[in-house]
């Protein structure tokens, strides 16, 4: 169970990317949503997408779990940069629930948005860090996914 736990805390070993592991991981994200909106817009794909996060969420959980635990047992840090399920989880929430006729190139905002939200946690994600273990890791991307989201909502409907 651990190396299948590694493979998916890891997206699929892009969290093992020695440069900016969050950010390969909000790009696989951002990549199958893209090809999700190739094949139907993306405003139609939002119930199938959260039928996918909702897992996602308990299997990311589960996973950095796994991950956290062994690399604490090992000496290095909680909230192992290398777990990056949190990121791809937090992309896949910033992409939900678009409007009607949007188009794929908003991907590249949502993927902006994400990270910018990601990496400067406005509250409650800066204070979500502190529940235990994947809680913690997966919450506050599910919160700046949120955030995204949100100002993703405004600008679609003003522009």
């Amino acid at each position: 169970m651990s190396r299948i736990g590694r493979l998916a805390a890891t997206t699929f070993g892009t969290g093992l990317s020695p440069v900016a592991p969050g950010t390969a991981g909000s790009l696989v994200a951002a990549a199958a949503l893209a090809w999700a909106g190739s094949v139907r817009p993306l405003p139609s794909c939002s119930i199938p997408l959260a039928a996918v996060l909702v897992p996602l969420f308990f299997i990311g959980k589960w996973a950095s779990d796994v991950v956290e635990a062994e690399e604490v047992r090992a000496g290095r840090r909680k909230d192992p940069s290398m777990v990056n399920v949190d990121e791809a989880f937090g992309m896949g929430v910033s992409a939900l629930f678009w409007p009607s006729g949007a188009s794929v190139a908003w991907l590249i905002p949502a993927f902006l948005l994400f990270r910018l939200f990601d990496i400067v946690k406005p509250f409650p994600a800066n204070r979500s860090q502190s529940l235990p273990g994947g809680w913690g890791i997966m919450a506050d991307d599910l919160i700046a996914g949120v955030y995204a989201n949100l100002a993703l909502q405004v600008l679609m409907r003003v522009f």
